[in-house]
């Protein structure tokens, strides 16, 4: 084959230290605009960004050069700078340091956005600790709940 083809689709959430409600409303509307600049710099194109003031979820078509791991490191590394550069009364903000990142087929595509954009609505009745735990489980990830929140 002379070409190669790839369809990386990936639904990323990743949230503040300690789970800290530092991304304000008001920020949102900037902040994840901003988000898509970082994986657009990246070659990868954010399908949609949403998530509340703990937490960020990002359906990601990622470019076959780039690993999962690279792009959260770039965009966790260059979003925190950006939030302390912009808004100077969150010195405080930074992510946790882990993350969870889910294959998602074309078939699931609009379900896992309709989901992203969603998130609020999600909330109001469900924490992001009970949410990231029904991702785990869902995915069939293994994990000992002893060290997913330290």
């Amino acid at each position: 084959m002379s070409h190669s083809y790839a369809s990386l689709l990936t639904h990323v959430v990743f949230s503040t230290k300690d789970r800290a409600p530092l991304i304000a409303d008001e920020c949102r509307g900037r902040f994840f605009p901003y988000l898509g600049g970082i994986a657009r710099e990246q070659g990868a194109k954010a399908l949609t960004i949403g998530g509340t003031v703990d937490h960020v979820h990002l359906l990601l078509s990622l470019p076959p050069t780039c690993c999962v791991a690279d792009a959260l490191r770039d965009l966790k590394a260059n979003s925190s700078r950006w939030i302390h550069e912009t808004w100077p009364d969150r010195r405080a903000f930074a992510w946790q340091t882990g993350y969870g990142a889910f294959s998602v087929s074309e078939s699931n595509r609009e379900g896992v956005l309709r989901y992203i954009r969603e998130q609020e609505r999600h909330h109001r009745r469900l924490t992001f600790q009970e949410e990231f735990l029904a991702l785990l489980k869902k995915h069939k990830i293994a994990y000992d709940e002893r060290y997913i929140w330290v």
